[in-house]
Parts: structure tokens; C-alpha cells; sequence
């Protein structure tokens, strides 16, 4: 779909009705829409666009009139380029009735007023045109292509530049100057802006990753396509600084960008320059001719007269009431994080709520907290875990010098495993060969001499049994299931032979599951399109599930293990019930996308979320209710758009899922809630480099002090690194028990699986993850509210001369210290009376004469030296 915007009206191109395009004033929105083709021009009421399949190679432009007036029938103006499928349309910038069309490799230049031929055809490119844009002052037209090359053109020159250029790019010129920008995607598939020099192409001047940057808008539905509205139509007295249109499956939602500035009602003269005005500067003729163009209109911005004013008030709320009633749940909006630059609000949530329209007419802005409540209730509710941290924990606790990791596990394949004491990593040696490296022996590897487990062949799938840390069972491509044993302290030597070897599918392995409460009971799929059953203590395969009619790409176990979930590349999402029937109870619709898939059950076991992919090959989350799964996915969350399936963890303690993609920087997380809207977005975790895998730690390895909800060991091409995810809270000093709820005792099996398959059930145990000398938060006292900062009648109160005295010798006293608590170490030494010091005469020194009765006098010169410290 295509969008398209002027001052006055907004065109929409529907998907079914032949190329056209809807089309209704932005000033009457609620009005009846009515169905024009095209894209609006500069300085008229013209609109363009190529139409349907049956004449794809026709530009037709129509005029349209005032709402109050008809229709014209027919189109205005016709050019038929006759280049084949037509692609693109800009019109010039400063000419009136110039047009360039984009066809499937070239470029042609027309003047709407000769519609005989174009007034010049571009050089032709090398593959399909992705994008035309023409420079501020209309002497240059940039292209971008699918040969992964951008072109600048002087049309009335035919120069060509040329420089390579990222690939699937669009482009835009940046204002007047001579730099362009273009979107598109770098080698890891990641989406980048780079920002080019026009008259140095060699390189770019700089790039920025969108995955990892902080001024991101979430949008509430998927986008069809985006429009921005032009300058002169924002609302200069609440600081908009810019506004785009979003068109979405249902619906228009006109998204704000508002500088946050303290005072209303004023006109910010530094947030606007002059801007472009709507009047053409020379004719498409004259500017062919190469004459010199008049001086461009430039409109200033001013303080809008109060109807003007009024008028934008108008349309904000029209746009609100059209919104809202297509969404079944309050609208979420957009979830904005940060940015220098600017804040965009919610593109459901302006900056002036409708209630607050007469405030605004009467020259008052409604309060920050009428503003914040009126946002909050549009945006609907917000999790608690909305700012989840991820942070990587100290080098120290690293794997480094990791060598020879296998990096082409199957899709099914989680890339590696782990437990509360060791880990599991798959290696690119013949063999099939895994390492096992124990948690508590973290540093730097070995360069040679690692002892593995040889499993012979290739590793599809492995898993650790969750009752046994020893037990690691690994699925292979011979459709065997080998069942090995890690002695205690880790491995010393190469591991040959299995503990067991489980035979009975067809065809190569997908995945392995261990039930979540049987001991000893496994689930696998294969390319046999069957599931099966196995019994580890026996070795006997015990049950086949059928009814797969493709691939299957992942299952999952009920929390009460009664339950076994597929979901399969026929776009099928299916429920067993394995003790009963060796076919579906339950079969639904599942992703459209068939690159591949993961399903979770979460909410206490009464949803099923899917990971997967939309018929446009983006990333999407999926939630089905587990009591009318042929009804459909009640709710969705897409995410963005990559080729590898984003891997879930859900933790049933905080309703939280964790999910990421091999070869990903960005760690998603989202709650999971009961009611609308099911998905609450949190903080995600991005990293620096792309990750193998992720896999996560038992609760009991988090440390509840710092608030750590998930800890996580992140696979990198060289090194494992602990992710610890914490919940930013102010009193850690007390036990945080709103977060951290009694937790099951998975580790411990629950019952045996003959006594599963004989018909039994049952049920964890739960403990409680508070330390003994903590106090729980919910029992604290309440904090008082303690002053930051003393009143300024403080520091402004006057002091005399005596008063700043007397506080000075106060200070200098008190830094000296009591001189009656604290004596200097010479007044405890004992003195000597006066009538014992004589006077030499001679040497006129004082000395000391002792006299006793039994022995001489003797009279000894006597010399003091004091030494500091």
C-alpha cells in the first residue's frame, strides 16, 4: 500500500480496488472517502499514480475538487511512458507540472503540459528502480536500485555518478545541501541509515544501526505505509515539530513529534526556520531551458491566527474518534524510549486530548498530570517489567577462547543447552562432537586437548534431562537418539559410547522435549512427520503421534504434562493428548509464514504463544486461547524483519518471555497477560556482536539481592557470557516478593513416566526464593519522606559579621578536635621542681644537678632536640 499527504486532503491506495486511491480532506476525516488515483502535487490539487495491472504503464493525473464540489469523472492529464511496469512518481520541487516516473529501469522526465513525450528519458539502470528523489532546489535526481548502486543525476546534463551502495535501499536528499541519505540493510541483514557526499562517493560518511538505536516509535499495528504531513500544517504553538500519517490495515493514525518545551501558547522561533512555501518557482519549460529560477518562496512561521488554531483542534480529536472505535481494547499507541533529538508522542494519544479542547480554545494548556493521565489511559496498561535490565555479568564468569563452534545447527535447534551445572555446546568437528564445559570452572579454554562427546554423527537437537544434570540426550541425522552420561566433575576424556541408543523414527530428527513432570520421559519429532514417545528407563518407544502432514517445527509440553503442542509448516497449530489419541483434540490455523516456528504455552497453560513469521516474512508473536484453538490467534505482536525464528523463554513466575534469534544483537522481551492487549513490551537487551543462541538458568541461580528475575548464558562465536535480566528497584535491602512468587521445584520429577502412561498425573512442589535474613517488601515499613534539599529561606536568610565568625572558629575547633578529650602525649610527662635547675655560669646552660647522699655530685651538660614526624 501507498500513502500519500498534502495540507488539505490524504489518499490511501486499498488493495483491492484496481490501483486506486482513496482520498478525503484532513479536515473532515469523518466524512465519506472517495476514490481518486494518484499522489499529490506541490502546488496544485493533482494527484498521480500508475494505475491498475491492466494499464500498468499510464500516469494519470486528476484534479480534485473541494469536498462541497463533484468529483471530476475523469483524469486531467495521461502520460503513457510506455517503459513497461511503472514504479515511481515524484514531482519536481520548485517547477510547476514537472514530473519523474520511475519505471522497471529507467527513469523519464515530464511535463505534465506535453503529454506528447517526456522531455528526457535517464540513463537506464542496471536492475529494478527502488526509489527517485529530487534535490531541495530541483538541479539533481538521486536514485537508488536493486544493482546496489545509487545514482545522481543532472537531468538537463545526463551526468551519472555512480557509487555502491547497501543493499534493498531507499533514498532521500538531506534539505539543500549535497548530502544524501539512504535506508536499507547492512551484511549481518540488519537495517542502517548511511548518510552519503554526493561529491565524494567513494564511501559514506557515516552510518547508524536501526535495531540498536534509542529514538524508536512502537507503533500499535503493522504499517502499510507512511506519509509526512508537510510543514505548514503542523501545530507550531505545541512545539510539533514534525507529524507522519501511519496507514495500518484499518485505519489512519496521525503520529506527533513535539519538542517538550515548559511554555504553551508561545511561537519557539530556533525550532522554526522558514520553510518551503507551496508557490513554484519557474514553469517544467523554463527550468528545461536551463533559466534562472525565480527566488523560492519561503513561508515563515508565525503565531497562527486563534480559527487557524482552533481548526488543528478540530482535527486532532476527529482523528481520535476515528481510531478508537476500530480497535476492540483500548489502543495502545506507541511506546516510546527516549530520544536527544525530540519526543514523539503516541500516534493515538496527541499532545491535547479531546476533553481538554475547550481548555486549549480559551488559551490555557491543560496540567502535566491531566496530560499524563489522558496519555496513560490511551496507552492502556504497562508492565511492571516495562524496564528489565540486561546487563553481562563480570568477565570473570566467561567462557573465552572458544574454537571451532558449529554454526549450522538446524533451525529447530536452540544452538546450545544447559543446566544449573554444566553446558553443552555442539563443534564444527567431524563427528558430531559436543563440549561440556562446568559452570564453576569459568576462564579462559584450552587451545588443544578439549575432551567432547563423540556422537559419530551430526547433532540435530540435544537437551538435558531436567532431573538428571548428568543425563544429556542428543538427536542425530541417522533418526537415532543417543542417551549420554557426564560423570560427576565434568568430562576428563572423550565420551564414544552412549549410555543408550533409541531407535524407531524414519527419518532425520527435528527436536527432543523431556516431559516437564515424568522422569525419564521424552518426546522428538522427525522428517517422518510423526512424534514419538520414548521411555528412557526401558529404551522403548512408547507412543506415535500422527496427523503432521509437513514439517514440524517445534512442540512444547503442557505445564501439568497432560498436554503435547505442534505447530507444523502446513500452517497448522495442534493439541494432543497423548494418553488417549495418537491424533490431534485441537487443530487450529497458525503463522502464515513457513520459515519456520516455535510455540510456548504461557498464562498457567490456558494460551499458546506462537513465534513466527507473517505472510510478509516478519517476525511475529502469535497468542492462541487453548479453548478454541480453531478460532484463531486472538492477538498478535510483530517485531521486525530477519530470517531466523526468534527462540522463546517463558518464565511462568513473572509471565515474562524472553526471545532472540540466532545470529540477532537484540534480546525482545514482552509480559504475557490474561486480557487485552496480551503483550506489553519491555526494555529490550541489545548486544554487540550477534549471538549463536541464548539459554537460561534455573530462578535459584538468580540473585534476588540485586532483583534478577532471568540469568541467561549468551553463545558468541568465541566466548559464553552470563546475562543476568534484573528489575531496577530503590529498597533492594528488603526481599522483593511482588517479583518473585513461590517457584516450582522443576528439577524434581514428580512421578515416574510408566506411571504417566498408566494414567497418573502430577505436581511440582513450590519454594520460596527469599533468603532468611531478608524481609519481604510488602512488610516493610513505609519510607519517610525525607527532604533532599534544605528551604531556601535557609540560604537566604542574612547573617552578621559575628555570627560567620563564630561559625568559622566553630568549623576550624571542631576539624582540631576536644583538646580536654584528646591531650597531647608531652603534658602526662612528669616535670621537675624549680629550685633543681642551676645556673652554670660559665657555659650559661641550665642543668639539672642530682644529689645523692652516697655518691658525688655531678653536674652533666644536657642538650634537648625535638624532631616532627
Amino acid at each position: 500500500m501507498v500513502k500519500h499527504h498534502s495540507r488539505e486532503h490524504v489518499s490511501t491506495a486499498p488493495e483491492s480496488n484496481g490501483g486506486g486511491l482513496y482520498t478525503t480532506p484532513a479536515d473532515a476525516w469523518h466524512g465519506d472517502l472517495r476514490l481518486v488515483c494518484g499522489c499529490w502535487a506541490m502546488e496544485t490539487q493533482f494527484m498521480k499514480l500508475p494505475t491498475n495491472s491492466s494499464c500498468a504503464d499510464v500516469v494519470k493525473l486528476w484534479r480534485v475538487c473541494e469536498p462541497e464540489q463533484e468529483q471530476p469523472g475523469g483524469a486531467e492529464v495521461t502520460l503513457c511512458p510506455g517503459e513497461g511496469r511503472l514504479e515511481l512518481v515524484a514531482f519536481h520541487p520548485t517547477s510547476s507540472g514537472l514530473l519523474a516516473v520511475g519505471s522497471t529501469k529507467t527513469a523519464q522526465l515530464w511535463d505534465t503540459r506535453r503529454q506528447q513525450s517526456p522531455l528526457a528519458a535517464l540513463e537506464p539502470h542496471g536492475d529494478q528502480l527502488q526509489s527517485l528523489s529530487w534535490k531541495q532546489d530541483g538541479s539533481l535526481l538521486a536514485s537508488s536500485c536493486k544493482d546496489k548502486k545509487l545514482r545522481v543525476f543532472d537531468p538537463r546534463a545526463q551526468l551519472t555518478p555512480g557509487l555502491q551502495s547497501n543493499k534493498d535501499s531507499r533514498i532521500l536528499w538531506v534539505k539543500d545541501s549535497d548530502h544524501i541519505l539512504t535506508t536499507g540493510f547492512d551484511q549481518m541483514r540488519g537495517r542502517e541509515v548511511r548518510l552519503w557526499d554526493s561529491r565524494k562517493m567513494g564511501s559514506s560518511l557515516g552510518s547508524a544501526n536501526l535495531g540498536t538505536s534509542n529514538g524508536h516509535c512502537l507503533t500499535e499495528a503493522p504499517t502499510r505505509g507512511v506519509a509526512m504531513v508537510p510543514k505548514l500544517a503542523l501545530d507550531v504553538l505545541s512545539c510539533e515539530v514534525m507529524r507522519v500519517l501511519q496507514l495500518t490495515d484499518s485505519f489512519i493514525v496521525p503520529i506527533n513529534y513535539h519538542v517538550p518545551r515548559k511554555s504553551g501558547q508561545e511561537f519557539h522561533a530556533d525550532l522554526y526556520p522558514d520553510t518551503l512555501g507551496r508557490t513554484a518557482a519557474m514553469s517544467a519549460a523554463e527550468w528545461w531551458k536551463g533559466e534562472k529560477p525565480l527566488a523560492v518562496v519561503y513561508w515563515p512561521y508565525t503565531t497562527p491566527p486563534r480559527a487557524l488554531l482552533f481548526n488543528y483542534m478540530i482535527v486532532y480529536c476527529i482523528c481520535i474518534n476515528v481510531v478508537l472505535p476500530l480497535q476492540e481494547a483500548p489502543v495502545r499507541g506507541c511506546s516510546t524510549s527516549s530520544s536527544p533529538l525530540s519526543s514523539p508522542s503516541s500516534s493515538a494519544a496527541p499532545s491535547r486530548s479531546p476533553s481538554s479542547t475547550s481548555g486549549l480554545s480559551s488559551g490555557f494548556l491543560p496540567s502535566p498530570s491531566q496530560s499524563a493521565k489522558a496519555i496513560s489511559s490511551m496507552l492502556g496498561p504497562s508492565s511492571k517489567f516495562r524496564h528489565l535490565q540486561g546487563a553481562v555479568l563480570h568477565r570473570d564468569t566467561h567462557f573465552t577462547n572458544l574454537k571451532g563452534l558449529n554454526l549450522t545447527t538446524p533451525g529447530e535447534c536452540d544452538g546450545f543447552c544447559t543446566n544449573r551445572h554444566r553446558v553443552a555446546v555442539p563443534l564444527a568437528t567431524a563427528g558430531g562432537q559436543i563440549a561440556i564445559f562446568e559452570l564453576s570452572q569459568a576462564g579462559k579454554l584450552a587451545d588443544t586437548g578439549l575432551p567432547t562427546i563423540q556422537n559419530s554423527v551430526n547433532v540435530a537437537d540435544f537437551s538435558w534431562d531436567p532431573f538428571n544434570s548428568h543425563r544429556l540426550v542428543v538427536a542425530g541425522d541417522d533418526a537415532k537418539i543417543r542417551v549420554w552420561q557426564v560423570p560427576e566433575g565434568g568430562l576428563t576424556e572423550t565420551l564414544t559410547e552412549p549410555e543408550t541408543i533409541l531407535q524407531g523414527h524414519t527419518e532425520k530428527i527435528y527436536s527432543v522435549k523431556f516431559h516437564p513432570l515424568a522422569s525419564g520421559l521424552l518426546a522428538s519429532s522427525s522428517y517422518d512427520q510423526t512424534v514419538r514417545l520414548w521411555n528412557l528407563e526401558s529404551g522403548d518407544e512408547v507412543k506415535a503421534l500422527r496427523g503432521h502432514q509437513d514439517q514440524i517445527f517445534g512442540m512444547a509440553w503442557s505445564p501439568d504434562g497432560k498436554l503435547l503442542a505442534t505447530v507444523c509448516k502446513d500452517g497448522k497449530l495442534r493439541i494432543y493428548d497423548p494418553r488417549k489419541s495418537a491424533e490431534p483434540v485441537q487443530e487450529g490455523a497458525g503463522p502464515e509464514g513457513h520459515r519456520g516456528a516455535r510455540v510456548v504455552w504461557v498464562c498457567d497453560g490456558k494460551y499458546l504463544m506462537v513465534s513466527g513469521f507473517d505472510s510478509r516474512s516478519e517476525r511475529t508473536l502469535y497468542l492462541h486461547s487453548v479453548e478454541s484453538l480453531s478460532s484463531g490467534a486472538i492477538a498478535s505482536a510483530p517485531t521486525d524483519v530477519s530470517p531466523s525464528t526468534l527462540i522463546p523463554f517463558y518464565d511462568p513466575d513473572t509471565s515474562v518471555v524472553i526471545l532472540t534469534g540466532k545470529g540477532d544483537t537484540r534480546v525482545y522481551i514482552f509480559e504475557i497477560v490474561p486480557e487485552a492487549p496480551y503483550f506489553l513490551e519491555c526494555a529490550s537487551f541489545n548486544s554487540s556482536e550477534p549471538h549463536k543462541g541464548l539459554a537460561f538458568l534455573p530462578k535459584t541461580e538468580c540473585v534476588v539481592q540485586e532483583v534478577e528475575v532471568a540469568r541467561g548464558l549468551r553463545l558468541s562465536k568465541t566466548s559464553i557470557e552470563p546475562v543476568a535480566f534484573r528489575v531496577p528497584r530503590v529498597r533492594k535491602e528488603f526481599f522483593q516478593d511482588d517479583v518473585y512468587p513461590d517457584t516450582a521445584v522443576w528439577w524434581e520429577s514428580s512421578l515416574t513416566a510408566s506411571a504417566w502412561l498408566a494414567g497418573s498425573d502430577g505436581k511440582h512442589q513450590s519454594i520460596s526464593l527469599k533468603p532468611k535474613d531478608m524481609t519481604p517488601v510488602s512488610e516493610a515499613p513505609k519510607e519517610v519522606q525525607v527532604r533532599k534539599y534544605l528551604p531556601s529561606s535557609h540560604y537566604l536568610e542574612e547573617k552578621t559579621d559575628e555570627q560567620k565568625k563564630d561559625e568559622l572558629l566553630s568549623a576550624m575547633i571542631g576539624k582540631l578536635g576536644n583538646m580536654e578529650d584528646n591531650p597531647l602525649p608531652q603534658e602526662s610527662f612528669q616535670g621537675v621542681e624549680d629550685d633543681e635547675w642551676v645556673s652554670d655560669t660559665h657555659t650559661n646552660t641550665n642543668v639539672h644537678t642530682h644529689t645523692n647522699t652516697n655518691v658525688h655530685t655531678h653536674i652533666y651538660p644536657c642538650s634537648c632536640v625535638f624532631q616532627g614526624d
